[in-house]
């Protein structure tokens, strides 16, 4: 697809720029309600991620899609991927491989859910992270402006001796925990052969926010039923099927009632 083929993808959405913390970014916004932020997965913002965003807007709420990699509206190629990934490698915003400590850009994402939250009312903020960004959504639980946390494939951090590491501090987890404990809840999804995001990562959630994780595992067994590759990883957005009954369907609709239930939108 070429630059202007990118830009199509997007042309539904409105598009201006959001500055915090001095760094300035794109900014996406489809519909009206309650906001949920959609922090797209690598390599950026493909025409999937677009997708899935349409599918919130349509739920009276208001979708908001910042840029933080890649080149907007171009699909998931391998070429995309190889010319993103090493940009997020040497990235100081993005952490791949820190224990222990939730990747800065989390800060500034809490900024932009801050001002729409002013802008466009409700209990407070809806976030969905994939893939890279999927831990984002839990880092971001410490401001109470997130009422509404799923994480989808969350795959940070990377390297030995992570799988079961949630990328955040001890502190904020500490403040997460207490706030599941006063009644929040997360919702988080998989599939079951993903390296990627691997099982000991949701082990690890429900051991430390018990029955406030409710963390999904779809089969992706070579014997699966229905088809999803060994290797599934977008549990919201490549691997999506929307076949009646099918697991990701279903997984879809639960995101969207969770968060029309959470943000109470009409």
């Amino acid at each position: 697809m070429s630059l202007k083929d990118n830009a199509e993808v997007l042309s539904d959405f409105d598009r201006d720029t959001f500055t915090t913390r001095g760094v300035t970014r794109d900014v996406y916004r489809m519909g009206h309600g309650p906001a949920v932020l959609v922090i797209s997965e690598m390599p950026g913002i493909t025409p999937d991620v677009a997708e899935f965003s349409r599918r919130v807007a349509a739920r009276n709420l208001r979708v908001v899609m910042p840029s933080l990699f890649g080149h907007d509206g171009a699909p998931p190629t391998v070429k995309e991927v190889l010319s993103t990934f090493p940009k997020i490698c040497v990235s100081r915003e993005i952490l791949l491989f820190a224990k222990g400590r939730a990747s800065p850009v989390t800060s500034w994402l809490r900024d932009l859910a801050h001002v729409e939250h002013e802008r466009n009312g409700g209990p407070g903020v809806g976030v969905v992270g994939m893939c890279l960004t999927g831990g984002f959504a839990l880092a971001m639980m410490v401001d109470p402006v997130v009422v509404a946390p799923v994480l989808s494939q969350p795959s940070l951090p990377l390297g030995p001796g992570s799988k079961s590491e949630l990328g955040m501090s001890a502190r904020d987890l500490a403040v997460v925990k207490d706030r599941c404990e006063a009644g929040a809840c997360v919702l988080a999804y998989r599939f079951t052969g993903d390296k990627k995001s691997p099982g000991e990562r949701f082990a690890r959630l429900r051991q430390e926010l018990g029955d406030h994780f409710i963390g999904v595992e779809i089969d992706s067994s070579p014997s699966n039923p229905w088809g999803y590759p060994q290797n599934a990883h977008s549990v919201l957005t490549q691997e999506y099927g929307n076949q009646e009954g099918s697991p990701t369907r279903l997984a879809l609709a639960q995101v969207l009632d969770f968060f029309n239930e959470q943000l109470k939108a009409k």
